[in-house]
């Protein structure tokens, strides 16, 4: 390590989604700190959209930004690619190799097995929990990942849930373990008031089963303000199951009073409603619920995941999954109650404000870096 900065390499398989918004967040923050930051990503997966999201890194990641074969699942790049980030280490004088997710966490460990000085870290992200033990994909990964934790300085579990559901299928981290949260950024936590023409509820997800959009139409159907109107609901973002949340919106009379926008920036969308509703099946920790409680929505969510850790002290109010009456019931109380679900609204903020920000992430993670090397 040169004087009091480090040299980091992040290595991920797709820049998208949550774990590059990770990635991207703690690149930046190092790169302030004075430490010199390069990626690791899949060479498979350049598009467009892939690309613009690496050029606009690029002015922090001064280390470079270098592609490697790594196939989703196996594939000839889990031959070559270990040596290959190995190399790539020991050239740029690598102090911190950071594995993320599960693809990026076995190539960072195999690679300090070929030589390289580099203390490992590796964040799950939901990653190798994705692969079951009743198929025999998930059954190898759970072995290595076994095997890998000799080689690893700690495993950084962005939640309390993830932590807990590793241990219950892959087992107890036989090396150091530890939850540091995901962040916003300052500009985040801007309030973010309802348009003129807002509707009541807004959603901002992937349009699939898994985010719970079937039960949220079936609930709004049940949905009446209280002056007795039907209320209204935006829904951002696409995904595989458009055509038959369409369908289902048609079936249920709800054409009228659901507005599909498409994909756009979160903030953007959370204007067009007053109160956001999270209601998945399954999750990590979705960057979403933090989001909105940052941009100073009322939010609704479902007991999975880690969403309970983002609630905090409001964790009460979180509903089952899958449950249209009981979300059914939640908006109805929410636009019943303004005042109470202002206040509740203000305690969440709090508790997100003072464990969820991209500072304090980035300040447990570095902290690490620094106690291992």
């Amino acid at each position: 390590m040169g004087g009091d900065g480090f040299r980091v390499l992040q290595v991920l398989r797709a820049p998208v989604g949550g774990l590059f918004r990770h990635v991207a967040d703690l690149t930046r923050a190092l790169a302030a700190e004075g430490h010199s930051v390069g990626i690791v990503v899949d060479s498979l997966a350049n598009d467009a959209q892939t690309e613009r999201l690496l050029s606009a890194l690029g002015s922090d990641a001064v280390l470079g930004i270098h592609r490697f074969a790594m196939p989703r699942l196996f594939g000839r790049g889990d031959l070559s690619t270990p040596f290959a980030v190995s190399a790539l280490a020991r050239k740029l004088d690598i102090d911190i190799l950071h594995g993320h997710g599960a693809k990026g966490g076995f190539y960072a460990r195999l690679a300090a097995l070929g030589g390289s000085k580099a203390k490992v870290f590796y964040t799950p992200h939901g990653g190798v929990l994705h692969f079951p033990a009743s198929k025999a994909s998930g059954r190898i990964f759970h072995r290595i990942e076994r095997q890998l934790m000799r080689k690893t300085s700690t495993i950084i579990f962005e939640s309390a849930y993830a932590q807990k559901t590793y241990s219950a299928l892959i087992g107890t981290p036989t090396c150091h373990s530890t939850v540091i949260h995901n962040g916003l950024r300052p500009e985040e936590f801007v309030p973010v008031p309802p348009g003129p023409d807002a509707a009541d509820f807004v959603f901002v997800g992937e349009l699939r089963d898994l985010k719970g959009i079937f039960p949220l139409v079936e609930a709004l159907a049940q949905v009446t303000r209280p002056d007795g109107r039907p209320a209204s609901l935006v829904m951002a973002g696409d995904g595989p199951d458009r055509m038959a949340l369409e369908a289902r919106i048609a079936q249920l009379g709800l054409t009228d009073r659901v507005m599909l926008v498409g994909s756009q920036p979160a903030r953007e969308v959370f204007a067009m409603g007053r109160n956001a509703v999270v209601p998945s099946l399954a999750e990590s920790l979705p960057y979403v619920v933090m989001e909105a409680a940052a941009a100073q929505l009322p939010v609704i969510s479902t007991r999975v995941g880690g969403i309970a850790e983002i609630f905090g002290p409001t964790a009460d109010s979180l509903i089952p999954p899958g449950d249209a009456a009981a979300l059914a019931a939640a908006m109805t109380g929410v636009l019943a109650d303004p005042a109470g679900a202002s206040a509740e609204m203000q305690a969440r903020l709090g508790h997100v404000a003072a464990e969820f920000s991209v500072t304090r992430m980035a300040g447990a993670i570095e902290a690490l870096y620094r106690a291992a090397a």
